[in-house]
Formats: structure tokens, C-alpha cells, sequence
């Protein structure tokens, strides 16, 4: 495991930096000539491993606790924050924090073989496994100090046995959590039994919380009751004044890609095992989001079902319309499940889907999150205090949550015509002559410390933390995507 944030560097190390700065200063000034095409591309590919090593040997070693790692950091490490303040014991799950992190080493060792990636991803594994719930997934956090009050039920005892032991798949937490250790095994060969039977215990409990319908739940603490399929509906009772509904976590979930998370996640388990487990799971989630897609006039999807797939209230902004984004996750899942399955099945739903997405645009091209079932009108919320009230009108918004998002009706579009082309739906790959761009300006950011420090601008950002405008801070997910696109210009351009 690396070392705790505090720690010094071994003596040397201010040399490497030096001798660091001066190749890198080599390498930019070669790549606008004076040097073969070929030498400029070796010069970059050494420059990008230099900086790949110094980012991670920071990121390691400084900013992980425990080996895990929260959302955003102050420069000087000494504030952290996942879903508010996280303690100084505390890791975040939920991406993207640990897994994510995690997975961005994997993809870095893969392309260099070098250790420390693998090692850094290895102890990120290790502060997962510590918070592995009884039930099998992992909630959004995980609290190392023994018997803390945010602590959970963990599987090794070591955790709070009146704390929660609801896994969660909301948000992609339990889904993310075991993609990374399926990976992490892969990884390592499949010899670290404690990682190896975590991930079957974990496996096991998601297959386990699958509905006959092929749904999923929101949260999970074992076997989901069995409950006879059916397809979607419009509610005929007054929904308006329905309000929240009781449990709602325990019935069909679509909100924040929920399906998309669990079919990356069961296409990599049938990838990583071939185990046909994963390969049926995943027929069974698509043969849900035929089911659950809306008749005309409105063939999306919504947020959340009950078990009589109708549209309902969750959270008491969050109403039983049809969703503009959980739609086009849909479709994506579909395409995604027909490229592992080759049946034409999951693409039946997508034609009137993008057909119900393109008509449903705003005047300004984005989406509502929220139409009005049968009439389609857009639907909002505003807010006195903690109450909201429903309305058409997009004045007054509440901040706190995305009521309106860019369309990307016109991607799925062309995503739509490349699997009827016979390309199977799947993503191309950037050019090399766009990841070298972008290589080059990922190492021109990296600070002498090692890091990639951003500047607060007014964004919304994951785990809305405090930040002041300009404000410097640490992003985990800044440093996984730098990570990952420095390791993919090393695998381009070795091809």
C-alpha cells in the first residue's frame, strides 16, 4: 500500500523531477519539428509514461487513504469531500472515487506493465473489500474507524453491526465496485483468493436481486420476492396527488443509468469468466426494458415502476413522468446488450424511442428530464423551503438536481445507423492523432508535484462541495480520465 498522506519522499526524488522537466522540455520542443516523424513519437510516448508515473506516484502515495480515495481534495489534502466533508478514515464508493480510480490504474498497468499501477489498483481493491456489506454490494461510502457512526454492517466484522447493510445500486456503486475487482482479478491472475471470492460472493448477491422481469432494484439486502412480469402502463388513478411512494428503492429502478451500470457490469463478468450466469442476467435486463418501455404516445421510459410497471414518484422532486435522460440510457443499454447478444430483439424498442426523443426536444435542443405522461409536456419543479410543487414552467429551478440535460438524440442516432450497417452499436476509437493532442496537453497541466489541480468556475460538480470561485482543488475524476487517456495514446500508438 502506498504511503499515508505526510510521508516523505525518498531521497532522489527531486532529482527525477528535475531530470523529468528537462526530457519533457526535449520532447515538446521536438514535436514541432527538426526530428523524424517516428523519433517525435517515441519522444512523446517516453514523456507520457514519465508523467503517467509521477500523477499515480502522487495520487498513491499523497491523496489515497487506506488505499481508497473521496471526489475533490484541497491542494494542501487537508479537506476532503465525497457527498459533504468525508472524515479522515472515510473512502468514497460511489463513482467517481475508489473503483474509479481503481479501474484508471488497471487501464494504466495494461499499458505499461509497470507495477505500480497494479499495485495502486491492488490497494484500492483491498479498501473495497473492507467495506463489502454483508449482503453482498457496497453502499456509497466506507468509514475505517471501528464502530464510527457512518459505519456499515461489513462483511469482515470490523464495521458497525446496527449500521446499514442495504447494498446500493443507485448511482452505479455496487455496479462499479465489483466491475473494477472482476478487473482486478483479471488482473491478477486470479491468485488473490480473498479478491477472487469477493467478487463471487458479491456476484452472487446482484444475480440473487434480479426480479423474474429482469428489473433491478434500487437497494438490496438479499433474494428480491417473486413478482409476475407485466408490461408498462399509465397509471389510472391521480398520480399528481399520489405523492412519494413508500419503498419505492425496493421496485423497479431506472434513475441515474441504473441499467446501464448493471449491463457493463454483467458484460464484464461474462467477458472476465465466461460464465453463462452473467450472459442470461443480461438477456433478462434487456427483456425488462422491452417491458418497461411506455406505449404510445410517449414510448420512453421512466424513472422508477411499480410492480405493476407503472410509472411512479420517488423522491418528492423526482415525479412519475417519462424521462428524457433515463430514455436515452435506455436505448444505449439496449444497443449495448444487443452487441454481447446479436439479438435483434433489443433493438425493436429503440425506433420509436429515438423518434419520441427527437420530438420531444426543447427549443433550445436540450431534453426535460420530466414529461408529463400522455400530454408530454415538459415537467418541472420549483421549491419553497423543503416543499415542491410541480409546474410547466422552467423559470426557478432548483439547483440542486439536472431538470434539463443536451439532447444526444443525434449520437444515438448515428450509433442507431452504425449497428444497422452491421457495426453492432459499438463505440469507435479516438484517432491517435487525437489522443497525441491530447496527451500533450494532459502533460502540460501536470504540476511539479505531480498533480492536476482544477479551478473552480461555477460548475455543478459530483458531491456539490463547497467550493469558492477559483478556488483550487483535486479531482479524483480528473485524474482518472488523464490517466486513462495517457494510457490509451501508449496502446494507439504501439498499434
Amino acid at each position: 500500500m502506498g504511503k499515508r498522506r505526510g510521508d516523505k519522499w525518498p531521497s532522489g526524488w527531486k532529482l527525477f523531477v528535475s531530470t523529468y522537466h528537462v526530457l519533457l522540455l526535449l520532447a515538446v520542443g521536438s514535436f514541432a519539428g527538426g526530428v523524424a516523424a517516428d523519433d517525435r513519437l517515441e519522444l512523446q510516448r517516453g514523456s507520457v509514461r514519465r508523467a503517467m508515473t509521477r500523477a499515480a506516484s502522487y495520487f498513491f502515495s499523497e491523496v489515497s487513504v487506506h488505499g481508497g480515495y473521496v471526489y475533490h481534495y484541497s491542494p494542501d489534502l487537508k479537506t476532503r469531500w465525497g457527498e459533504g466533508l468525508a472524515g479522515p478514515e472515510q473512502i468514497w464508493v460511489q463513482p467517481p472515487a475508489t473503483p474509479t480510480v481503481g479501474m484508471a490504474y488497471l487501464t494504466a498497468f495494461h499499458a505499461t506493465q509497470d507495477p505500480l499501477f497494479l499495485q495502486a489498483a491492488e490497494a484500492a481493491g483491498q479498501a473495497l473489500l473492507y467495506g463489502q456489506l454483508r449482503s453482498g454490494g457496497w453502499r456509497n461510502m466506507v468509514d475505517f474507524q471501528p464502530r464510527a457512526r457512518q459505519s456499515a454492517d461489513y462483511r469482515n466484522g470490523q464495521g458497525n453491526p446496527r449500521g446499514s447493510n442495504a447494498s446500493s445500486l443507485d448511482d452505479g456503486q455496487t455496479q462499479t465496485v465489483l466491475r473494477f475487482l472482476m478487473q482486478l482479478d483479471q488482473a491478477l491472475e486470479f491468485r488473490q483468493p480473498a479478491i477472487h471470492e469477493a467478487v463471487e460472493y458479491a456476484s452472487q448477491a446482484v444475480l440473487a436481486a434480479q426480479f423474474q422481469s429482469g428489473g433491478f432494484p434500487q437497494v438490496f439486502t438479499g433474494p428480491v420476492p417473486v413478482v409476475p412480469p407485466c408490461t408498462a402502463n399509465y397509471p389510472g388513478y391521480d398520480w399528481k396527488t399520489e405523492g412519494k411512494i413508500k419503498n419505492y428503492w425496493e421496485m423497479y429502478t431506472l434513475n441515474d443509468n441504473h441499467c446501464g451500470y448493471l449491463a457493463e457490469l454483467l458484460r464484464e463478468g461474462y467477458r472476465i469468466y465466461a460464465d453463462e450466469r452473467y450472459r442470461h442476467a443480461l438477456e433478462k435486463l434487456g427483456d425488462f426494458l422491452i417491458s418497461s418501455q411506455m406505449p404510445q404516445p410517449q414510448p420512453g421510459w421512466a424513472q422508477q415502476y411499480n410492480f405493476a410497471m407503472q410509472p411512479i414518484w420517488a423522491r418528492k422532486f423526482e415525479p412519475p413522468g417519462i424521462a428524457g435522460r433515463e430514455t436515452e440510457e435506455a436505448v444505449e443499454t439496449l444497443l449495448l446488450i444487443h452487441s454481447v447478444t446479436g439479438d435483434a430483439r433489443y433493438l425493436q424498442p429503440i425506433p420509436a424511442a429515438l423518434d419520441w426523443l427527437r420530438r420531444s426536444q426543447l427549443n433550445d435542443g436540450k431534453i426535460a428530464r420530466y414529461y408529463e405522461l400522455k400530454t408530454n409536456r415538459p415537467l418541472y419543479m420549483q421549491r419553497a423551503g423543503d416543499e415542491y410543487r410541480l409546474t410547466y414552467e422552467d423559470t426557478e429551478l432548483p439547483g440542486h438536481y439536472g431538470w434539463k440535460t443536451v439532447s444526444r438524440v443525434g449520437e444515438l442516432q448515428a450509433r442507431w445507423r452504425r449497428v444497422q450497417s452491421g457495426q453492432h452499436g459499438l463505440e469507435e476509437r479516438e484517432s491517435l492523432a487525437v489522443l497525441t493532442q491530447a496527451a500533450a496537453g494532459i502533460i502540460d497541466q501536470l504540476d511539479p508535484q505531480g498533480r492536476w489541480l482544477s479551478t473552480y468556475a461555477g460548475e455543478r460538480l459530483v458531491g456539490q462541495p463547497k467550493f469558492r470561485q477559483g478556488e483550487e482543488y483535486l479531482s479524483s475524476e480528473r485524474f482518472s480520465r488523464h490517466l486513462t487517456t495517457l494510457a490509451q495514446f501508449l496502446e494507439a500508438s504501439a498499434e
